[in-house]
């Protein structure tokens, strides 16, 4: 008993000491630590890791001091390294923090209308993407094709898939238009991107699952989705028929590309 004693003791009297008045070295002996540095770290295969939080976190820290340094993992697309200044949150380079990235934030000229998961294209581990969508309808009635009936072959539904589909429509029934579905789409230009696109089948249903009546929290920023039927880029198996999405009911329906006229609401992955 009284050598466990003497033994905690021993630790802690040199716990006090070496954080009070010695330097630290990690990865360099003790001889070879910079004066300068109250800490020195080397190595070749490994580096520093700072804590890593959200935005929402970080803000959460009360009075933070003047140089506390973390990685914000949802500041921006891929996050980033910050910084207090004494006054604001800034990234490394001294500009203002980029802006949290999360369902209904503004975001590369839209809002961010859906976030990929772990199984979607373009997921990646720690980073945040999804689906923008554009604030305003492009069309609020327009013929899925452009006069020319044509078997496009645009069967894919999934999340990711609606870009091809897009492109594929456009290089088949002509350059970009503004006088059917795809082509308006792609025309738009909102926040000075040129790659907006018409959504496919379960892209276009998973943005009505985050702002229709059944969302748990639905979006109300994103600019008005009246109760009306939207086109996909999906086409119905044949030269005559496409996909839409009710967002009155949540319903899939197929209509003629030709006799029906449908809203068009470009969306962008991030």
């Amino acid at each position: 008993m009284k050598h466990t004693i003497l033994t905690t003791a021993l630790i802690i009297a040199l716990a006090i000491t070496t954080t009070t008045n010695a330097q630290v070295g990690i990865g360099v002996s003790t001889a070879n630590i910079n004066p300068s540095a109250q800490l020195d770290v080397s190595s070749t295969i490994k580096g520093f890791l700072p804590p890593r939080m959200t935005a929402a976190q970080r803000d959460s820290i009360a009075s933070p001091a003047q140089g506390l340094m973390l990685y914000c993992i949802n500041c921006g697309v891929k996050g980033e390294p910050e910084y207090y200044n004494g006054a604001a949150w800034v990234n490394f380079m001294g500009g203002g923090a980029a802006a949290a990235i999360s369902l209904g934030s503004s975001c590369q000229g839209g809002i961010v209308a859906y976030i990929f998961v772990s199984g979607n294209p373009g997921y990646v581990a720690n980073e945040i993407h999804g689906l923008i969508a554009a604030t305003t309808d492009q069309s609020s009635g327009i013929q899925w094709y452009n006069g020319t009936y044509n078997t496009i072959g645009v069967t894919g539904t999934a999340i990711g898939i609606g870009l091809s589909n897009t492109n594929k429509i456009i290089s088949i029934l002509g350059a970009t238009s503004t006088n059917y579905a795809a082509g308006l789409a792609r025309a738009y230009t909102g926040g000075g991107y040129t790659d907006w696109y018409l959504p496919s089948q379960n892209e276009l249903n998973m943005i009505y699952l985050n702002i229709g009546p059944g969302a748990a929290a639905p979006l109300t920023n994103i600019g008005s989705f009246p109760s009306v039927d939207y086109w996909t880029s999906t086409e119905y198996y044949s030269k005559y028929g496409a996909w839409a999405q009710s967002f009155g009911d949540g319903s899939l329906v197929a209509w003629s590309k030709s006799v029906t006229t449908c809203y068009v609401r470009a969306i962008r992955t991030f």
